[in-house]
């Protein structure tokens, strides 16, 4: 980096955070500006980066040796762990000052501002090697639904209410930076804002993108932001889910608010929900997907391989088909065997699923125990397992990922139940 040289910070959101060997020990996730009691700009004090385990520690400016479009790379690989927390003379740029509502006063210093909302801030460094807020990225404010304002850059000196009240917060712009993360790590940014305004922006992501942060959230997060919707709307981002994710998601409420949200959802999306929510807790019918591949006996190998390369399945439900007797849907017909997709690699498109189902695996039944379970996914080397009733009809399938989900602590989620003690390490 060189003097003089402007960088804007929420730009620097979600890039690749390298040491000298240009070993990756992390990602960015926010700035930290250090407010000022004299007339002076703000300063940036150091990055927050994401690590493993979803910890989040402080990154010191003045370890950081180049920023650009590709990476944040550091002088040094030594890292300090202590769980980041923010002082209180300390604002982050995503957290508390993207969409800010604020003025901006004309050049000339005469006259009233015009209003806009804070799309970006911008640094640079001073003689002293300090990095200072100078300009701020804002978008004007119309006040029209149909027309956004354009963007322009405008001086620090000129902008009023930037460290003003939280309520004057939009959230156009933060929502834009988050739908560019993947749902796991959207779900460990939104733990990190305040709980009002992490409810105002949970509610404002579609459906389908709210359901897959959801699939991610702790318990008492999900409750939190679903309990704050309104019931058709909550209705709605349950059908999106997973159904074996909205049963547990319903579990956690009372018995009438789960009749009510129940009866609200569309009959086919409820009726998996429903049947899943029967089992007891920790067996294979509870964990279950009871949306597995699956596809009859009469199907062809290349219909097979255009099935599972379908966008919408996860890798471990892709990674094989369920072979069984129509009706396909579950319950399904009588349940044959599976074939695993490398088995669909190498047999010629045309060839038919009943020839090569793999039915030596005995499938489990809804009672057997997730302990069980994981004994039997390790002995075999699988990634999912079937589940059949007493007709051997396939009611669904086990993934390894379901198995993992319930096997750790139920806070394995909340970034607040990892402990923080401080402690040096070279990633």
């Amino acid at each position: 980096m060189t003097m003089g040289t402007r960088v804007y910070l929420a730009r620097l959101a979600g890039l690749g955070v390298f040491d000298p060997n240009g070993d990756r020990v992390g990602r960015v996730r926010d700035a930290v500006v250090r407010l000022r009691t004299t007339n002076r700009p703000p300063q940036i004090v150091g990055l927050v980066a994401e690590m493993a385990l979803r910890r989040r520690i402080f990154l010191p400016i003045g370890r950081v040796t180049s920023m650009d479009a590709e990476a944040v790379v550091l002088s040094t690989g030594t890292l300090n762990l202590r769980r980041f927390e923010k002082r209180p003379n300390e604002l982050l740029v995503v957290e508390d000052l993207l969409d800010r509502r604020v003025t901006v006063m004309p050049e000339t210093g005469d006259g009233p501002g015009t209003q806009g909302n804070v799309v970006d801030i911008g640094m640079e460094q001073n003689r002293s090697n300090e990095w200072l807020v100078t300009r701020v990225a804002v978008r004007e404010h119309t006040g029209r639904l149909a027309r956004r304002g354009h963007v322009y850059q405008a001086e620090y000196e000129r902008l009023r209410n930037l460290f003003g009240p939280t309520d004057t917060q939009g959230t156009s712009n933060l929502l834009a930076l988050l739908e560019q993360m993947r749902p796991a790590d959207m779900a460990n940014a939104l733990q990190d804002l305040p709980d009002a305004r992490r409810n105002e922006v949970a509610a404002a992501l579609s459906d389908r993108t709210l359901a897959d942060v959801l699939e991610e959230l702790p318990e008492h997060d999900q409750v939190e932001i679903l309990v704050r919707l309104d019931r058709e709307r909550a209705a709605d981002v349950l059908e999106r889910m997973d159904p074996d994710d909205a049963a547990d998601l319903l579990a956690e409420l009372p018995k009438t608010e789960q009749a009510v949200l129940l009866d609200l959802m569309e009959p086919e999306e409820a009726a998996p929900v429903r049947q899943l929510m029967i089992y007891q807790q920790g067996t294979a019918g509870s964990v279950m997907t009871s949306e597995p591949v699956i596809m009859t006996p009469d199907a062809t190998v290349a219909e097979a391989l255009a099935r599972i390369r379908e966008p919408e399945l996860s890798p471990v439900v892709a990674a094989q088909v369920f072979v069984a007797r129509a009706p396909a849907a579950t319950p399904t017909g009588k349940y044959l065997g599976m074939v695993h997709f490398q088995r669909l690699l190498r047999e010629p498109p045309a060839t038919i699923l009943g020839g090569i189902v793999d039915s030596d695996l005995d499938p489990l039944r809804p009672e057997v125990t997730l302990a069980e379970i994981t004994k039997r996914m390790a002995t075999y080397d699988l990634v999912a397992m079937p589940v059949v009733d007493n007709s051997h009809r396939l009611l669904g399938a086990v993934t390894v990922d379901d198995v993992l989900d319930h096997s750790l602590p139920r806070d394995w989620r909340d970034r607040d139940a990892v402990g923080a003690d401080e402690q040096q390490a070279t990633p």
